[in-house]
């Protein structure tokens, strides 16, 4: 009981304190909203008329609307790692290694507050749902937020296990804008991927990105079935469920990585 009670510590302070940085830090909000928006707008504008309808009633904008908001909560959630290397440069990373908390508590505040602020950033995200021909129900936010959660906290074990092993922010930084783009782009998120060439499809479904995505278009605009659209893996067209499973046994991988390294640390 004692274990657990240190790592319910942990993981209570290291949130609570991930969720302090982001209400002080506005510009922060502004910008991870405003960055995903932006590719909706000029994706939208630029290519809307030129691609046309993907499937019936499914327009270009309706069928990227969904992978803009995965996007957003990969730059959010893959923000916990910068809060790591950051942390380290002002020497409040090693007062936290030697408070009697543990690893795994910290790793998991990290990756809960990061979930928490993808959350708020998402809920301000769909204000602009209706705008783009997205219909809002209180049942399709239910579904949403739980998928939310878990890509959130798999890709901030991804950031995370990066960060514990980079030591300067502009090193982490650059690290990031190298994998963040292939990342998005081979997701999904502008394109069907099975309507993809070959070799791109492969690339696409090696990608976890691709399944968080596809399992919130599927809230957004229903199953595969009745759009034409989806990931299909080994003849089968994967469902929500199996999404949510895949990328949150990724989840469960790489937070336990990123245990693994935290208690590696000096």
């Amino acid at each position: 009981m004692s274990g657990l009670a240190e790592i319910w510590r942990g993981t209570w302070v290291i949130a609570y304190r991930e969720l302090l940085r982001f209400v002080n830090e506005r510009s922060r909000l502004i910008s991870s909203v405003l960055q995903p928006m932006i590719f909706l707008v000029v994706f939208g504008a630029g290519f809307g008329n030129v691609i046309g309808n993907l499937g019936p009633n499914i327009n270009f904008v309706q069928f990227m609307y969904p992978g803009i908001i995965a996007m957003g909560v990969l730059t959010s959630s893959l923000f916990a790692g910068v809060s790591v290397v950051w942390d380290r440069e002002f020497g409040f990373l090693k007062e936290v290694m030697v408070a009697p908390l543990a690893r795994t508590g910290i790793v998991l505040g990290k990756a809960l507050g990061a979930a928490v602020v993808a959350l708020v950033q998402v809920v301000l995200m769909l204000v602009v749902a209706p705008i783009v021909g997205v219909s809002l129900d209180v049942g399709l936010v239910v579904r949403l937020i739980p998928i939310v959660v878990i890509l959130s906290i798999a890709l901030s074990g991804f950031g995370i296990l990066l960060a514990s092993f980079m030591r300067s922010q502009q090193g982490f930084q650059l690290l990031i804008q190298v994998l963040i783009f292939p990342l998005i782009f081979l997701a999904g998120v502008f394109f069907p991927v099975d309507q993809a060439p070959d070799w791109l499809q492969v690339l696409s479904k090696i990608n976890p990105m691709t399944y968080g995505v596809d399992a919130i278009r599927q809230v957004f605009l229903g199953s595969p079935a009745s759009g034409g659209l989806g990931v299909e893996i080994f003849g089968t067209v994967m469902s929500i469920g199996q999404e949510v499973l895949i990328v949150g046994v990724l989840g469960a991988v790489l937070i336990s990585l990123a245990v693994w390294a935290f208690r590696r640390q000096e």
